[in-house]
C-alpha cells in the first residue's frame, strides 16, 4: 500500500511509498481460528524513492536483505508488485499521469497506459490490475492486461483510497460521509454499500480471507470491521475518544486474529478480534455479565454513551519514537514469532515484538535503514 498520496510527497524526506507483503496460508487457515502458528512465506517490503525502488526480503529480525534495486525510473511514488508473477507497476512523479506495466527481473516494459488525470493508486492480483484516478476507476485482465471495465465520475477521491482482494474491491462512496462501494471485480458489478461512519473514509483493508473489510474515517477515532459481501457489522474499536488523528493505514494479521492502525501520531493500536468461541468462553465471566448487563440497560442509556462502553481498546500499543511522520504498519510473521512493522517517511523500518498471549506494550527489537 502506498505510503503518501501526492498531496503529501513533497513533505516526504526519504521514501515515497512502501509496500508489504506476505505469503498466506491456506484459505481456510486465514479464518481466525486458533492454534500454532502457521509457516508461511518471506515477508518482503517494497521501497519506492527519488533515486528508484528497492525490494528487500526479511527473513529474520536482524536480517533485512535488498534483494532488487532499480535505478532507472526516478520519483517512483507507486511500486505494486506482484513478486511471485515478475510483475511490477510504477508510477513516477515525473510523469504522474502515466503507467508503466514492467517484468520484475528483465526490467522490459510489458505495456503502459496513459489518463487524463494522475494515477493516485494501483492495486493488483492474479485476475486483475485495478488503477485508480481521483474520479474514476480501470480494471484490467491481470492476464493480458486487456481493460475490461470503467467507472467513471466516481466521487472524488483525492488520496487513491481503495483496497483490493481477490473477488472485491472497496472505495469511497462519497465525499460527505464514511460510505464505502464494494465492487464485485470477476463478475464486473456492484456488490453493497457500507454506511461505515459519518465522516469521510480515511482507510481501508481486506483481510486475508476478503470476506472481512476494516474502515477507519478522518476522526480516526473509531475503527469497525464489516463482513463482505453482506456488509454486517461485526467488530468496533475506539482507538481514541478526543483526539482526532490521520490513520495513515490498517492492516490484518494473516489469520485475521489481529488488526493494527498507524496514525500520524506516535502511537500504533493493535486490536484483537476474538473467535465465536472466545467470545463464547467470555459470556461466562465476570466481564461477560457486565456486558450483558449493558446490552439490558441500553434502553434507557442515551446511544453513544452504549457505543462508546461496548467499544473495542487496544490490545497492544506501540509508541514511536517521533509524530507526525507518515506510516505503514503490517503484522508479519517472522520464524513463526508475530511482529510488527512500521515503516515510516524518514527512511526507516522499525521491527516490535508482539505478544499474542497478553498484549500490552510492544518492544523495539530493531531498526532498519531503507535510505537511498
Amino acid at each position: 500500500m502506498s505510503l503518501w498520496s501526492q498531496s503529501t510527497l513533497a513533505h516526504s524526506t526519504q521514501l515515497l511509498y512502501a509496500g508489504f507483503a506476505q505469503d498466506s496460508p491456506a484459505r481456510k487457515e486465514a479464518s481466525g481460528t486458533s492454534g500454532s502458528p502457521e509457516t508461511v512465506g518471506m515477508c518482503t517490503l517494497t521501497v519506492g524513492c527519488k533515486s528508484g525502488y528497492k525490494i528487500f526480503s526479511l527473513e529474520a529480525v536482524d536480517k533485512l536483505e535488498q534483494v532488487y534495486q532499480c535505478s532507472e525510473a526516478k520519483d517512483v511514488y507507486i511500486v505494486e508488485t506482484l513478486v511471485s508473477c515478475n510483475v511490477v507497476a510504477l508510477v513516477s512523479l515525473q510523469a504522474p499521469r502515466k503507467l508503466k506495466v514492467c517484468h520484475l527481473h528483465t526490467r522490459l516494459e510489458l505495456c503502459s497506459y496513459s489518463y487524463s488525470r494522475s494515477v493516485l493508486a494501483v492495486r493488483l492480483n492474479r485476475h486483475r490490475m485495478v488503477v485508480c484516478l481521483e474520479e474514476a476507476l480501470f480494471f484490467y485482465s491481470f492476464q493480458d492486461l486487456r481493460l475490461l471495465h470503467v467507472i467513471s465520475e466516481t466521487p472524488s477521491n483525492e488520496t487513491g483510497l481503495c483496497a483490493l482482494h481477490d473477488n472485491y474491491l472497496a472505495y469511497p462512496g462519497s465525499v460527505s460521509m464514511g460510505k464505502v462501494h464494494v465492487f464485485d471485480t470477476i463478475h464486473l458489478r456492484a456488490a453493497t454499500s457500507i454506511l461505515a461512519h459519518n465522516s469521510p473514509l480515511a482507510a481501508l483493508a481486506f483481510d486475508a480471507t476478503g470476506y472481512k473489510l476494516a474502515t477507519a474515517s478522518e476522526k480516526g477515532t473509531v475503527i469497525r470491521v464489516f463482513s463482505i459481501p453482506e456488509g454486517q457489522k461485526l467488530y468496533e474499536f475506539r482507538r481514541g475518544l478526543k483526539r482526532c488523528v490521520q490513520i495513515c493505514s490498517l492492516t490484518f494479521s494473516l489469520k485475521g486474529l489481529f488488526l493494527c492502525a498507524s496514525s500520524n501520531t506516535e502511537t500504533v493500536h493493535v486490536f484483537r478480534l476474538h473467535t465465536e468461541a472466545e467470545l463464547q468462553e467470555q459470556d461466562a465471566t465476570w466481564t461477560g455479565y457486565l456486558g450483558k448487563l449493558l446490552v439490558a440497560s441500553s434502553s434507557y442509556l442515551p446511544t453513544r454513551v452504549t457505543e462508546i462502553i461496548s467499544q473495542g481498546r487496544a490490545f497492544a500499543t506501540v509508541h514511536l519514537p517521533f509524530c507526525d511522520l507518515k506510516t505503514s504498519c503490517f503484522l508479519a510473521t517472522i520464524q513463526n514469532v508475530p511482529q510488527l512493522l512500521v515503516a515510516a517517511s524518514n527512511g526507516y523500518l522499525y521491527i516490535y515484538n508482539l505478544d499474542s498471549q497478553d498484549g500490552g506494550e510492544c518492544t523495539l527489537l530493531k531498526r532498519h535503514s531503507l535510505g537511498e
